[in-house]
């Protein structure tokens, strides 16, 4: 028998609830012998045959699912022309486009520190670089009051050499000196980018370096001639989300034809490719070499590179890597765990030996006396960032959406002592980059009304110093933060924050934007929004972040709660926040306005369709919308997860009930909404939002639709575009709830 022995020595260093059937029409479901009653006729354009080829057939804007096919262009324009005459002719507009100018290239903005080999890299952009610098300086210099910087590469200088409308998505180094970097660019900002191999030490393109073409890699340097390369390597080697779902090792001077492979899914994985990791410690050493294979949304296969062949790793599916320390692999558990004749808590924070998770001989025992629980949170309680150093863990902990930044130090069988890092209460609190070397970590805090806060932590002495504080670019004197909690249809308590005018009289009369996410557990907590504060609330204007199910405030709970079949829970807690507001004085239908992206675009046109009595406004931005046909638009079969498979007749039915393209109705009466896209978005796709705006139109109800042309799904390539972008919504939320 083969016993292998790990001790502290050694190594020194959401509640669900079901909703009741209900019509694929959407009407309520009525019991008993008042369902002799007639209901409503079904919407006109949801279709009786739910099946994809039944949908499709129903489906009579299916050229705006061209990207940029002639009649949708046409549409765009069309649809650009009448909107922009609407918004950038209104008054505002220009004060508001100034303003937002100002804010977005501001010179006293904190720049953004990331570690890079022994200085500090930062990317810059303002009025004289729109489309960014990339430049370093030393720590020392960083910190003083007038920081050198040294440009490495141009952006601007770059597109406008070679003709292309380059958008930086950052730069990958080799530790532990990263002087090689491998540069991502993107032709629009869309999330396929190119990549290059940079030299920072002669501040040019790397000779013989690595070059990839346009695509969603998954890239990782193995060495200094090696990559770990997933994408797309040709013909069937793409899942139907368009993610790459084999690894390959590629050498220095190889095509990607000659590239080796180390590892293979399948084709019909779900989620969002196939991921190598390499985990190195403060020396630059590799630690362990892992690979992701998911398989779907949010459940995945943990696989280790073990002298070159993979293994697979006891480890749930529904887990959050977060690194590697020593013989340690730290991960946060998104469901419970069987571990060692014991369950683990969802949501907790662990650190397991490595060896104990790979398959076990006949004759072979792992023996460990480490701790291996770092954090476990209550009901109430999450754990957002994590940083693992070579001794010590970094984590946000977030208590009723409230942060603070906590250091645990591995004791081996002793624990996880914690320490507390400096910040306030009641605070947002983010980290930023590390240097596992120095044992140094950037980390910020901020609320709605405070502006960011930028420390530097020492993780092994447990201190920290504040190194920027950013500038107010609002009046903050005039307005007050609470948190109040709504009742959603279930009973449960949903969480909001309101930031309101501290004299405002409770007579419902104070313009409000609702913002709402609720998906893919991703938490809102405060945020200092500058835009947001200067066009909004110091125009009297009233700011609700909603804390909806489905985020990540509460743990995996709070997100599991509405996924797929339960997914109406979330938009109920939605409406349960607007009538809450309501209901409470601070607002009223007519001054109530909804806001929302990406997911959001799901919650927001769901309330528009829903709930059209309950508001006045929306902004649906970069939005899914479609959603018995998002599998079929690229990317959206990787979120079949979240939302459910419209392939599936059970699950078409339950999407059927709330998906708000087939739910508009000419004969309700629906707030002049605000729809806005980019053609050059490659994860949410443009027709969505076209075919609300088309149908929208069609039934007779005025609306607005703006796509930009590029920028991608995030729409900020430039602070000149975001200016206008930020511009048109607050002129049009301006027009619906003030006015």
């Amino acid at each position: 028998m083969r016993i292998l022995l790990f001790t502290a020595s050694a190594l020194a260093l959401t509640a669900c609830a079901s909703t009741a059937p209900a019509p694929a029409d959407g009407a309520p479901v009525v019991w008993g012998p008042a369902a002799r009653i007639a209901r409503p006729a079904p919407p006109p354009h949801l279709p009786a045959d739910l099946t994809p080829a039944g949908v499709r057939a129903a489906d009579d804007h299916l050229a705006l699912e061209e990207v940029n096919g002639a009649e949708a262009m046409a549409f765009v324009a069309g649809e650009n022309e009448r909107s922009l005459a609407a918004l950038t002719g209104d008054p505002r507009y220009e004060t508001f486009r100034r303003q937002a100018f100002d804010i977005l290239s501001a010179t006293d903005r904190i720049p953004g520190p990331s570690f890079l080999g022994e200085g500090i890299g930062n990317f810059w952009q303002d009025a004289a670089n729109p489309k960014g610098i990339w430049r370093r300086t030393t720590l020392d210099s960083y910190r003083s009051a007038n920081t050198r910087w040294e440009t490495m590469l141009d952006v601007d200088a770059l597109a406008k050499a070679e003709g292309r409308d380059w958008v930086w998505k950052g730069a990958d180094c080799l530790a532990p000196d990263e002087t090689r970097c491998l540069v991502n660019l993107s032709d629009g900002g869309k999330d396929a980018v190119v990549v290059r191999e940079f030299d920072t030490v002669t501040g040019l393109w790397v000779e013989d370096g690595f070059i990839l073409p346009e695509g969603k890699h998954r890239l990782e340097w193995l060495d200094r001639d090696t990559l770990l390369v997933a994408t797309d390597f040709g013909s069937g080697t793409l899942t139907e989300s368009g993610y790459p779902f084999i690894v390959k090792s590629l050498k220095r001077g190889q095509t990607l034809a000659q590239a080796t492979e180390v590892y293979r899914g399948d084709i019909g994985d779900g989620g969002y490719g196939v991921s190598p990791s390499v985990y190195r410690n403060g020396a630059g050493e590799v630690l362990g070499v892992l690979i992701s294979r998911p398989l779907d949304t949010f459940r995945s296969e943990t696989w280790e590179l073990v002298d070159g062949t993979p293994v697979k790793l006891n480890l749930p599916e529904r887990v959050s890597i977060r690194g590697m320390m020593g013989e340690q692999l730290v991960v946060t558990l998104d469901e419970a765990w069987n571990h060692e004749d014991h369950v683990v808590p969802a949501g907790s924070l662990l650190a397991v030996v490595t060896a104990k998770l790979r398959p076990l001989g006949r004759d072979e025992v792992i023996v460990s006396n480490f701790d291996e629980t770092v954090f476990t949170p209550t009901a109430r309680q999450s754990v957002e960032d994590v940083a693992v150093m070579d001794d010590r863990i970094v984590a946000t902990l977030y208590d009723n959406v409230r942060g603070r930044t906590a250091v645990f130090q591995n004791r081996g069988e002793r624990g996880w002592p914690e320490t507390s890092l400096p910040a306030p209460e009641n605070a947002a609190v983010h980290l930023g980059s590390s240097s596992r070397e120095s044992g140094r970590i950037f980390y910020s805090y901020e609320g709605f009304l405070t502006p960011s806060t930028l420390a530097l932590a020492d993780a092994r002495a447990g201190t920290a110093e504040t190194v920027r504080q950013a500038p107010a670019r609002f009046d903050a004197s005039t307005h007050v933060v609470e948190q109040f909690e709504a009742t959603s249809s279930d009973g449960t308590k949903i969480p909001y924050f309101v930031v309101r005018p501290k004299a405002l009289v409770m007579d419902g009369h104070a313009p409000t934007i609702i913002y709402g996410y609720g998906g893919f557990q991703v938490s809102k907590p405060p945020a200092y929004i500058p835009e947001m504060g200067r066009l909004w609330l110091e125009n009297g204007g009233v700011y609700v972040n909603a804390n909806i199910r489905g985020g990540g405030e509460f743990g995996p709970a709070w997100h599991q709660s509405v996924l797929k079949e339960n997914r109406q829970l979330a938009f109920d807690d939605y409406a349960a926040v607007a009538r809450d507001l309501q209901q409470r004085g601070i607002t009223s239908p007519r001054r109530t306005g909804i806001y929302g992206r990406s997911n959001g675009g799901v919650l927001t046109s769901v309330a528009v369709t829903q709930h059209p009595e309950l508001i006045n406004a929306a902004v649906i931005e970069s939005p899914l919308i479609d959603m018995l046909r998002y599998h079929e638009l690229p990317a959206g079969a990787s979120w079949i997860g979240e939302y459910g498979d419209p392939r599936i007749p059970e699950e078409a039915a339950y999407i059927a009930r709330y998906s708000a393209y087939q739910q508009l109705r000419p004969e309700t009466e629906y707030p002049r909404v605000y729809i806005t896209t980019n053609t050059r978005d490659d994860r949410v796709h443009p027709g969505h939002a076209r075919k609300f705006a088309a149908r929208l139109g069609e039934q007779g109800h005025d609306h607005l639709y703006y796509e930009e042309t590029s920028g991608g799904h995030s729409n900020d390539a430039d602070p000149v575009a975001n200016a206008r972008r930020w511009a048109r919504h607050y002129v049009y939320l301006s027009q619906q709830l003030v006015d």
